[in-house]
């Protein structure tokens, strides 16, 4: 089994950057369409760099068994290459940000990956994302049919009431990565999805993360943060609802989905720069 290969792509510059947002985007969707307008409304000194799930945007499809473990391993691996190449800074505090697939591979570098980071953002997603026997099933699916099979009823699972008549054009384009998504990567993804729990993890949590959730969210709804709170140490985890939201934050709330992740960076590297004093 061999770690997939993500690809990272740059979706806003800084000139002097102070510090590094990663942000991943979820299961069947793309960095670009999901996070392009809340990473516009970032700090001058934020430099923001995405990433695509393997056979999903501008990855490469990956089409051996995968685990959310191996997805943080492959972010950590793209972000050491970029500072290598000198694209990033090293010297800098990095911050993740990530939605449902991604916002648990949020969790899995926090646990695993603590030191490389300043704080983790868990969006849309949970400790454990649905039952093992229902992302088994949609692999099966998938693999045999193809994504465009999902394309309704992410529809249905992903935007609030009425967010697709007011904004075509953002859910069409997150919806084209959707049908173009590798039809095996997805499926390997699910399949990966269908092993992911940390709930029994979640004590040993001591990044700072945050959690966002939409109100309208009957995917991972705002009680899966919750859960994450109630089983991490004290005051480490920030829980942040929102509402007329359902799945996908950045893209139906970007005004607040940045300002909730600004507020938690300052906070951390508040936090980081009395701990050095």
């Amino acid at each position: 089994m061999s770690l997939p290969t993500v690809t990272t792509t740059l979706l806003k510059e800084a000139e002097a950057p102070a510090r590094v947002l990663c942000v991943g985007a979820g299961l069947g969707t793309g960095v670009q369409a999901l996070w392009a307008e809340c990473a516009a409304l970032m700090p001058a000194d934020t430099l923001v760099i995405g990433w695509d799930l393997p056979g999903h945007g501008a990855s490469r499809p990956h089409d051996e068994a995968t685990t959310v473990a191996d997805l943080a391993d492959a972010v950590v691996k793209g972000l050491d290459e970029l500072a290598d190449a000198g694209q990033i800074p090293s010297d800098v505090p990095v911050h993740y940000a990530g939605v449902s697939l991604s916002g648990a591979v949020a969790l899995q570098l926090a646990l695993e990956h603590a030191d490389r980071l300043a704080s983790s953002a868990v969006i849309c997603s949970a400790a454990k994302i649905g039952e093992p026997q229902a992302w088994r099933e949609r692999a099966e699916l998938v693999e045999k049919a193809g994504t465009p099979t999902m394309v309704v009823g992410a529809a249905q699972r992903w935007f609030a009431e009425g967010f697709i008549e007011r904004h075509p054009e953002r859910t069409t384009g997150l919806l084209h990565t959707l049908q173009d998504a590798d039809r095996h990567s997805y499926a390997r993804l699910c399949e990966a999805l269908a092993v992911f729990d940390v709930r029994d993890r979640l004590g040993e949590l001591a990044l700072p993360v945050l959690t966002i959730h939409g109100e309208q969210d009957a995917v991972t709804p705002p009680a899966a943060g919750e859960e994450i709170a109630v089983g991490a140490p004290a005051g480490v985890v920030r829980t942040r609802a929102l509402a007329e939201v359902a799945h996908q934050a950045p893209l139906e709330a970007p005004e607040q989905v940045a300002s909730a992740l600004v507020e938690a960076m300052d906070a951390a590297e508040q936090a980081m720069s009395k701990e050095e004093k």
